[in-house]
């Protein structure tokens, strides 16, 4: 077991090497932190430490660095619950009260947690599992294209442009919208897209081809509305912290871009209701991400739905600070959405 010293000595190893990038020394805690003992006896801690794994000597230096289990015992026991100061939540406020629509928070709540933290900021969709769809319009823009709206009881509103090989006349549109609206206004977004599936068949032959098209197009709206989707910011922050990542960057760059490994391992981190969690290093492999940690927080949309927002770095990281500015943002996420 390692002592109550001990555990401190490890916090200062991980806090001195996150601001440093060098490995600690026992000199250097000596120097830097007032433990009131020698520097054979920090020693003698670190040599316990290093026992349980916690720290390693890297074969450049007589120093020592936090392992991935290291850093997890910080984590979750020794880590600062820090509360972010007056200029971070005035910018916090000031970034994402102008926020429009459901799209537009999300962007913004992307760059300002990227911004707050230096980075990889996602943020994940809601499902939208108990949204019903209020209203459905379709206008005509040109002959050929039809823009269609799609509005939910949550107040997302969703647009999409579509092209038609034929011209399209009003009176089409106007007995399409009526149509649509009857077969799926104030159905759960789960059954909306079934049931407007067989609109066309209410249509002229003359005009079945166009409303197929259109009807089609809206379906794949509707469907869209139920899948997981991520937004992401700062994926250059990573190139800034290059030399935290062994061998190459590369690898960590193409995981990222797949949205379906960031979601299947946003959906294995164990969930808290209004706390952070934490995924630090080897257990990311399965992701093909070992060398970074995320870090992992519970927002509420508008229609009572979680959904998850965090960020991804380099394991060696600013945990107490980056935890810190997840947990405000995903609360005053959900009261933007809350309000709205």
């Amino acid at each position: 077991m390692v002592s109550d010293r001990g555990l401190e000595v490890l916090r200062v190893i991980v806090q001195d090497y996150v601001a440093s990038r060098e490995p600690v020394g026992s000199k250097t805690i000596v120097d830097r932190h007032s433990f009131g003992v020698s520097a054979a006896t920090i020693r003698n801690d670190m040599a316990q430490l290093e026992d349980e794994e916690l720290i390693a000597a890297p074969h450049t230096s007589s120093g020592r660095v936090p392992t991935d289990k290291g850093y997890r015992m910080f984590v979750d026991h020794l880590a600062d619950r820090r509360p972010l100061n007056n200029a971070q939540r005035t910018a916090i406020e000031t970034f994402l009260g102008a926020s429009g629509d459901l799209d537009e928070v999300l962007h913004r709540t992307v760059r300002l947690l990227s911004q707050l933290t230096n980075q990889v900021a996602l943020v994940q969709y809601p499902m939208f599992s108990r949204a019903r769809v209020r209203h459905l319009e379709l206008v005509s823009v040109t002959p050929n294209r039809v823009l269609a709206v799609i509005i939910l009881d949550n107040g997302r509103v969703e647009q999409r442009l579509i092209e038609t090989e034929s011209p399209v006349d009003d009176d089409l549109i106007s007995r399409l919208r009526s149509l649509c609206n009857e077969a799926v206004a104030g159905r759960p977004l789960l059954d909306a897209h079934d049931a407007i599936g067989d609109v066309p068949a209410d249509i002229a032959d003359l005009d079945r081809a166009a409303a197929v098209r259109i009807v089609d197009a809206v379906r794949e709206q509707l469907s869209a509305q139920r899948q997981d989707r991520l937004v992401m910011a700062g994926a250059a922050n990573l190139a800034r912290t290059e030399d935290d990542f062994p061998g190459s960057i590369y690898p960590v760059l193409d995981a990222i871009e797949q949205q379906v490994v960031l979601l299947r391992l946003f959906g294995e981190m164990e969930s808290e209701r209004d706390g952070v969690v934490a995924s630090i290093g080897r257990e990311n492999a399965s992701f093909g991400l070992e060398t970074t940690s995320v870090l992992a927080g519970n927002y509420r949309s508008s229609g009572g739905e979680i959904a998850r927002l965090g960020v991804l770095g380099p394991t060696r990281m600013d945990y107490a600070s980056n935890m810190a500015a997840v947990r405000a943002v995903a609360r005053y996420l959900s009261r933007i959405l809350d309000a709205e």
